[in-house]
């Protein structure tokens, strides 16, 4: 696990509520994350806004140079739809609570098999959905067709993975039940 975050106090704690249950090393800012990548990293919680490199450009390198670890987004930015086109895993407003990091975590980290992608794809689309539909105005987003696509290609999913999946709708409840933190 890898905590990013330029705020070395706020790096610092979100390392101590995830280092009981996932070995974690921390980066101030996203140079140090660039340098601290690699393939033991299996998840990143990537702070969006840096001054050395933004946490947008910092997910675009991590998916560029083949890393397919988790990424949640961690952030006080409010989403636009700009997060459409982004390829991260899941998005938290701060301040995060302890549970809230680790369900999120968890669930990510759980939703990954090897087996089957698409849940991996599924958790990513319905979490930007959540994230638009919490700061977002209905009349912002019917104007998106990025948007609508979006939520067409979850609902698809989502029938399909119920239909292979026993545990789906079970997956999808503990999903939901994650507060995101954005209103």
């Amino acid at each position: 696990m890898l905590v990013v975050d330029d705020e070395e106090q706020v790096a610092d704690v979100l390392a101590l509520k995830v280092g009981e249950r996932y070995e974690t090393e921390v980066a101030y800012g996203g140079e140090g994350a660039l340098e601290a990548m690699g393939e033991h990293v299996d998840a990143v919680l990537l702070d969006r806004r840096m001054p050395d490199i933004h946490g947008d450009d910092v997910l675009v390198e991590i998916r560029d140079r083949g890393y397919d670890c988790v990424v949640v987004m961690t952030t006080a930015v409010d989403p636009d739809l700009n997060i459409l086109e982004m390829d991260f895993d899941d998005y938290l407003c701060k301040p995060i609570d302890s549970d809230t990091l680790l369900t999120t975590l968890d669930q990510q980290l759980d939703a990954r098999p090897e087996s089957d992608p698409r849940l991996e794809e599924f958790f990513s689309v319905v979490s930007k959905i959540e994230v638009l539909e919490e700061e977002l105005s209905p009349g912002e987003l019917s104007n998106s067709e990025e948007y609508a696509s979006l939520k067409s290609e979850a609902e698809e999913l989502g029938r399909e993975l119920d239909d292979s999946h026993q545990d789906f709708g079970e997956l999808v409840d503990t999903f939901r039940s994650i507060n995101r933190g954005t209103s």
